[in-house]
């Protein structure tokens, strides 16, 4: 695992940069359209006192087969990272994303405190994540994930990951508690309305202090006032989803949509990362297949506070580009691309990040072509 200070860009990088280690993240969808967080410890070994979704590195032990590291497989979707999505959200959160063997619906089936239990025995490694599953009648839902961009740490950072994101949506009129906010449920609703997903939890302070469904929009407006911490991934692409899961609903007292409302919600989503995206004439990657490994533009290393400002940034803010899918993947000769279209603006400060926002590549630098690398 790594330390906050693993993701804060060095003033001198090293000769040899560390492979990417491989990991999995979820941007776990309610079902009333809200994203889940967790809260880490400042103590945490990744990401210290950030909020972060569900994820963490790959275990050949409980996940498979792990890609060679000169396997072009290293930074694709596969199996093994699929499967650490899944487990890291159990382990994390405590929801389980499997399915019933009995039923084929999401799975339910045993009780608050033997699901605690379970959770505990893969995270302290007394009993491998499928063998609990099989024990339960149940089988991880793979195929439910969504692929939602690939993150590889640039070579200048001390600890590097190449973290396959994706998108998983619990199911729509489930009997839930999770959400801040009252859903009775409607009418007319099929046999998924009596589905009952448990309440995110945090792992009992190990890593996390707090796990929380808000709307993306509320998520973006606390980082915006720095009031949490996002960085650059995870603001991002909870950005991405703010237009379209939940976009009215602004605080507890706001009235929740309809079921009907929120599949439109998720159908204008798919909607747009399906469609072909164009940016200053060019096609841009979808977000399935982006692949973003961010480059830090400016005179000095990592927003150097002597360089001069860029597109109206103030020269403290540091300019990270993301159209570029890292040295890893354009050695192997993969067709990846970053996504050109947005730049991410941000302050390195304490081991973290601060200010961090979203704003168009033209806004800021003028053209795509052009570049201060």
């Amino acid at each position: 695992m790594s330390t906050a200070a693993d993701h804060t860009p060095l003033k001198k990088p090293p000769k040899i940069p560390p492979d990417p280690r491989p990991s999995s993240s979820v941007l776990l969808i309610s079902p009333t359209n809200q994203i889940l967080l967790l809260h880490r410890v400042r103590t945490s070994s990744s990401f210290a006192s950030a909020h972060v979704f569900p994820g963490g590195a790959l275990s050949p032990e409980h996940d498979g087969a792990v890609p060679d590291v000169d396997s072009p497989a290293r930074h694709q979707d596969g199996r093994a990272y699929r499967m650490a999505a899944i487990r890291e959200t159990f382990e994390e959160s405590g929801i389980l994303l499997a399915k019933s063997k009995r039923t084929g619906k999401m799975f339910t089936e045993i009780g608050d405190e033997e699901r605690e239990q379970g959770r505990k025995d893969v995270h302290g490694g007394k009993i491998i994540f499928n063998e609990l599953l099989d024990k339960w009648g149940a089988e991880p839902d793979l195929g439910s994930l969504v692929p939602f961009t690939r993150w590889i740490t640039p070579p200048n950072v001390p600890k590097r990951f190449s973290t396959q994101m994706y998108l998983y949506f619990l199911p729509l009129g489930s009997s839930s508690t999770i959400s801040q906010s009252s859903h009775p449920p409607s009418s007319g609703l099929d046999d998924e309305a009596e589905i009952m997903i448990p309440i995110p939890t945090h792992d009992g302070g190990i890593e996390h202090t707090a796990a929380r469904f808000l709307p993306p929009n509320k998520w973006i407006s606390l980082a915006r006032a720095n009031r949490i911490i996002l960085f650059p991934p995870q603001f991002f692409l909870t950005l991405m989803l703010a237009p379209y899961l939940s976009p009215t609903v602004t605080s507890p007292a706001s009235p929740m949509p309809s079921v009907d409302e929120l599949q439109k919600e998720r159908d204008r989503l798919f909607s747009f990362l399906n469609s072909k995206r164009v940016y200053e004439g060019e096609e841009e990657a979808s977000f399935a297949e982006a692949c973003i490994s961010p480059i830090v533009l400016g005179k000095g290393e990592y927003g150097d506070r002597k360089q001069d400002g860029i597109g109206g940034v103030d020269k403290y803010t540091a300019v990270l580009t993301l159209d570029k899918p890292g040295r890893e993947v354009e050695k192997q000769g993969l067709s990846r691309r970053g996504i050109r279209e947005w730049v991410v603006t941000t302050r390195f400060e304490g081991g973290g990040v601060r200010d961090v926002d979203v704003r168009r590549r033209d806004e800021v630098l003028g053209s795509s072509k052009a570049s201060c690398e």
